[in-house]
């Protein structure tokens, strides 16, 4: 077959598309039903994408309990056939009009944000920021937020929010690039990690354990990780940590200045919500030093703000995973420079997502990323 045959085929359709598919969606809260939809149609700059795997997030676990985060039309989700889910992989299997970047039959990993791409938060690379977050008439797409997400068989994403995934790397293994992609986009505000620089990693979640493994391919040194469960810290170790603080036997600041001889880090990456945690950080962190909150309490916490500003530790927030770090995370993911599917756990069908959403809830059997698989690799 020449070049340019195999160039049409790829081009064409080679994946019959039904014209419903099954998906999940959001009556009241806490209340998902599989239903029949029509599969949609890419638009330009678009591409149809056949879910091949999803995992559950327990950002998905707090949109479909709260409605918040996701917003549709400046609303919350409940009753509007929205379909939630957002850390998913597949296989493109139909172009929108102009699309050249990817082709029918390339394996893909999808961002969330697509943004509006109009707002100048988008225009200067924040879209997970965007200013007009919610409005799709303004343009704004974040699957499983404010458009239609992952817990279904079939997903329209803009060229923008996709990354090529070589067959080395597992369906499985692929969900997991956009928690990684979220801990590369708080390692990057802070000011990037330098060879040599110790970080601490506070909660070891799926971010938490991610933001190790990023870390340590960034060449930081020491990574500390700290938490409260002794198998999870384990699982730290695996991906690359240096030290683990169990929290509930040791305090996590004096542990920090144990380790690094009474210094303190200079960069803290907090991904347990804890209450206290910004508090702790910040003595953590040597004078100057960087915070990132990858998580947040879901009550509004005392901060002792004269600490930080006496002591110049700044401060930033992120959502998601900005700035195409995805892609940077993606890489490091190809390159094996940390074994990313340790963290998972479970894997349940397509039919079974409330139970899937449960053992990510509960922690059933110790579970950590739990995975809906669509097709069987």
């Amino acid at each position: 077959m020449s070049a340019q045959v195999s160039l049409k085929a790829r081009r064409g359709n080679a994946y019959p598309i039904p014209p419903t598919m099954k998906a999940w969606v959001l009556g009241d809260p806490e209340q998902l039903s599989l239903v029949d939809k029509p599969v949609p149609e890419p638009g330009s700059a678009e591409v149809l994408v056949r879910i091949d795997a999803i995992a559950v997030c327990a950002t998905d676990i707090e949109v479909i309990k709260h409605g918040v985060p996701a917003m549709i039309d400046g609303g919350l989700p409940f009753n509007k056939g929205f379909t939630p889910g957002h850390e998913y992989m597949g296989t493109v299997v139909k172009l929108g009009p102009t699309v050249d970047e990817f082709a029918v039959g390339d394996r893909v990993a999808v961002e969330i944000h697509a943004g509006c791409g109009r707002c100048p938060r988008c225009r200067e690379g924040m879209y997970t920021s965007c200013l007009n977050y919610g409005y799709r008439a303004k343009g704004h797409r974040a699957n499983g937020f404010s458009t239609d997400g992952g817990f279904a068989e079939y997903a329209i994403n803009n060229v923008n929010t996709m990354v090529h995934i070589p067959d080395t790397i597992s369906d499985a293994e692929a969900t997991l690039i956009v928690t990684a992609g979220t801990a590369m986009y708080g390692l990057d505000v802070m000011g990037g990690v330098i060879a040599g620089e110790p970080v601490v990693v506070v909660g070891p979640g799926p971010i938490g354990l991610m933001g190790v493994g990023v870390a340590k391919a960034l060449g930081a040194q020491p990574v500390i990780l700290t938490g409260t469960r002794d198998s999870r810290l384990e699982m730290g170790k695996k991906l690359g940590a240096d030290h683990v603080v169990n929290v509930s036997r040791e305090d996590p600041v004096a542990a920090v200045m144990r380790l690094t001889a009474g210094k303190g880090v200079n960069y803290v990456l907090e991904c347990s919500g804890a209450p206290n945690a910004l508090n702790e950080a910040g003595r953590m962190v040597t004078r100057g030093g960087r915070i990132c909150l990858a998580a947040f309490p879901h009550e509004p916490v005392m901060v002792d703000l004269a600490h930080l500003v006496r002591n110049n530790i700044y401060v930033f927030g992120i959502r998601g995973e900005g700035k195409s770090a995805t892609h940077r995370a993606a890489a490091l993911i190809a390159q094996k420079r940390f074994d990313a599917k340790l963290i998972h756990t479970h894997t349940f069908p397509l039919a079974e997502v409330p139970t899937a959403i449960r053992y990510a809830r509960d922690r059933v059997d110790g579970a950590i990323k739990v995975v809906v698989q669509n097709r069987v690799t």
